[in-house]
């Protein structure tokens, strides 16, 4: 995969987390196409509670979705999966695998993202080799139950300045804030209901993708 990580912060921009429990009794697959048609950048497969079995097989199925439409398939603390399914990589947490060891079982190619609350946890998983930030939550979230205290945008512009990754922001994101929190310092956002939760899936990708080009600027 030589060129899996060109371009990698424009391909950061938007972020799509599954959900079962927020689509609406929309299988993951129908959510998927729906947010890459409104402009989705990256799909990233998250369910606490699903089975291996389950994960590996909708993962495949996102996996060759992705492909098709040039999106990166990120899998949400599950390496086993990610390396199962072929996935572009892995996003890990705080109280997930550690990140220095996540980066050894992905190898260098594929794509590391860790989360961070703060500027420690950020510097950790910059040692650790991650590939992207997930910084938040920005705000206060009903999409994560352990998402823990919202951190505004303060840690982002701070991080903006020690870091040379792309940041990724989630947490209470929606299209009336992105373009601020673009302007903040992030170069993408990461949502779960803002998009799943939404009757029309495409359309509210769509605001959320000219939201965060709408806050662009030039680095």
């Amino acid at each position: 995969m030589p060129s899996l990580k060109a371009n990698l912060a424009e391909r950061m921009r938007l972020h799509v987390l599954t959900s079962r429990e927020w689509s609406r009794g929309r299988d993951m697959l129908t959510v998927a196409r729906a947010a890459l048609d409104g402009g989705a950048t990256v799909i990233q497969l998250r369910d606490k509670n699903a089975s291996t079995r389950q994960l590996i097989e909708e993962g495949l199925s996102l996996r060759a979705l992705t492909h098709e439409r040039g999106a990166l398939l990120i899998v949400n603390d599950r390496l086993d999966v990610a390396l199962a399914i072929d996935a572009d990589g892995a996003h890990v947490g705080q109280d997930d695998m550690p990140g220095d060891l996540a980066r050894r079982l992905l190898g260098p190619q594929r794509i590391l993202g860790i989360s961070a609350g703060n500027i420690d946890e950020a510097r950790s998983a910059l040692a650790s080799g991650a590939d992207y930030l997930g910084v938040g939550p920005i705000f206060a979230t009903r999409g994560k139950a352990d998402a823990g205290e919202p951190t505004g945008t303060t840690l982002l512009t701070r991080l903006a300045e020690i870091c040379n990754i792309p940041l990724v922001a989630i947490g209470g994101i929606t299209a009336a804030n992105a373009a601020a929190i673009i302007q903040a310092g992030a170069t993408g956002v990461a949502v779960i209901t803002a998009v799943v939760y939404a009757e029309d899936i495409t359309a509210a990708t769509h605001s959320l993708y000219n939201a965060i080009r709408a806050g662009a600027r030039p680095r």
